[in-house]
């Protein structure tokens, strides 16, 4: 019987324009004579295309391409727009890290390159093989880059660490599709979800256990609570830069693939399985916020303070997958890479190309030093504990109304607690930016690189905008496609 492949090239025309990126950037750093300095442009040149690409089909109908294992929809398009941006401002952070590196830049990039692809892979899936496939391709980059110095036991140690307890984390995710499939015979998602509601089950409870080991996989992937401990030592110990695109990154793509996943294959009509795998959702989320606020404010090295603190807002993030509603969690997430991509910018100036001035009394006498980077991060900083008039705050103020209307009041208590909490820790760099002197006065930092320049001044524009004027980013994920034959399924057209 003849096999129709339902080859559409427009829904994966972003993934092409990367991948031919990367390729491109692996030639160039293999031929070229001495410096790589056009490796990160040539990146920011195929993020570009690929953004355009996603223009292009924003406004097509909802459907499904080859066979299923991609789907074209509002939030496919929200969420690839979240990571290009994401993979733009970590290009920009990594640049002055590399531009002394007459070697490696390329492979640097087509890395960074590659895992996006991964992410956009994982935004699209309408199948668990796809799903799995753009994990891998997401994780894999991910373990090269947290060990790319390679003659640093600390990103040695990073990336070690990252690679072991990573691939015990991808053997739950499998093995969890493996049962899922034996409890429904299929591994696409729209029609897990109809043999669910329909009464298809062979059984419940391997479609349990097979959703626990699946959430325990994707919990590790999104460093939420209690598998999170992987996190504090990798961002630590990898470069500042490559730290940077881990917290924004990977960590919605994982957010997109519980949505995906737990609100496709479980719709509220399951009653039990909805029930189920909702409780258990909730227990994570409060388990994140507590312990990332809580142990957030013993933390002395920033980078690890930010470790922590993404495991809190790992919790938050939780919360739109518990309501299901995508659109509030797509933003919430905007606002958070946002956030932490330009706190991120300081902490890389600050700590140099060495990455040794981590510690938060390194940051003492800043706001004398270098008056404009200080004052970003304090901006950065205070949105994320939720400041008025910054993405923050609107983004916690969008999805703790969703959570308290979503008939989840006391959870959204929890969360807006746990915020008053991070402000706690999150003023600590600052009281020692403005209101300590340096301990070494003359250590003076170098002149801020343009590609930290470009990044600082996007993020903070950004933040400051969103925090200003949310509705046209509001508006643009509210807003419907226009109709086709092809229909979403009901659970995304929240």
């Amino acid at each position: 019987m003849p096999v129709n492949p339902d080859i559409n090239y427009t829904a994966v025309l972003p993934e092409i324009c990367l991948v031919a990126t990367g390729l491109g950037v692996m030639l160039y750093d293999a031929f070229a004579k001495e410096t790589r300095k056009w490796a990160g442009p040539l990146a920011l040149a195929g993020i570009l295309a690929a953004t355009y690409a996603v223009w292009r089909w924003a406004d097509l109908p909802p459907g499904a391409s080859f066979n299923g294992m991609l789907v074209t929809d509002p939030m496919r398009a929200a969420f690839a727009f979240v990571f290009l941006f994401v993979a733009a401002l970590s290009v920009l952070l990594a640049m002055p890290m590399l531009s002394g590196q007459s070697k490696s830049g390329g492979e640097y990039f087509a890395l960074l390159i590659f895992g996006t692809v991964g992410m956009l892979l994982v935004g699209g899936a309408g199948d668990l093989a796809m799903l799995f496939l753009g994990i891998e391709i997401l994780s894999i980059a991910s373990y090269a880059l947290a060990g790319f110095r390679r003659h640093d036991l600390r990103s040695n140690e990073a990336s070690v660490k990252y690679f072991i307890l990573g691939s015990f984390s991808t053997g739950f995710l499998v093995y969890g599709m493996a049962l899922v499939y034996g409890a429904t015979r299929t591994t696409n998602l729209t029609t897990i979800r109809l043999v669910i509601e329909n009464g298809g089950l062979t059984s419940e409870s391997l479609a349990l256990t097979g959703a626990a080991l699946m959430l325990v996989g994707l919990c590790f992937k999104a460093a939420a609570a209690p598998f999170h401990l992987w996190a504090p030592d990798v961002y630590h110990g990898a470069p500042t830069p490559v730290t940077a695109f881990m917290a924004a990154g990977p960590k919605a793509a994982a957010f997109v693939a519980m949505l995906r996943v737990f609100v496709g294959m479980f719709p509220p009509d399951a009653f039990s399985l909805h029930q189920a795998w909702t409780l258990t959702l909730i227990v994570a989320a409060t388990l994140s916020m507590v312990i990332g606020n809580a142990v957030a404010i013993a933390q002395d090295d920033i980078k690890r303070l930010l470790a922590y603190s993404s495991v809190a807002h790992a919790g938050y993030a939780l919360m739109g997958v518990i309501v299901g509603d995508w659109k509030a969690t797509a933003f919430y997430l905007i606002c958070y890479a946002t956030m932490t991509l330009g706190a991120f910018a300081v902490v890389a100036y600050v700590a140099r190309q060495d990455d040794d001035r981590t510690d938060i009394q390194d940051y003492a006498g800043l706001g004398a030093q270098a008056t404009g980077a200080a004052v970003a991060l304090a901006i950065f900083l205070l949105a994320l504990g939720g400041l008025p008039l910054t993405a923050g705050f609107m983004g916690k103020l969008v999805l703790f109304r969703e959570v308290w209307q979503g008939g989840y009041p006391w959870l959204a208590v929890v969360a807006i607690l746990n915020s008053a909490v991070s402000l706690y820790y999150y003023l600590r760099p600052v009281m020692t930016m403005f209101f300590q002197e340096s301990q070494s006065p003359d250590d003076d930092l170098p002149e801020l690189p343009w590609p930290l320049a470009t990044a600082l001044s996007v993020a903070l524009a950004a933040v400051i905008y969103i925090g200003v004027f949310p509705e046209p980013l509001l508006a643009g994920l509210k807003r419907e496609p226009p109709a086709g034959k092809a229909a979403l399924p009901p659970v995304l057209k929240r």
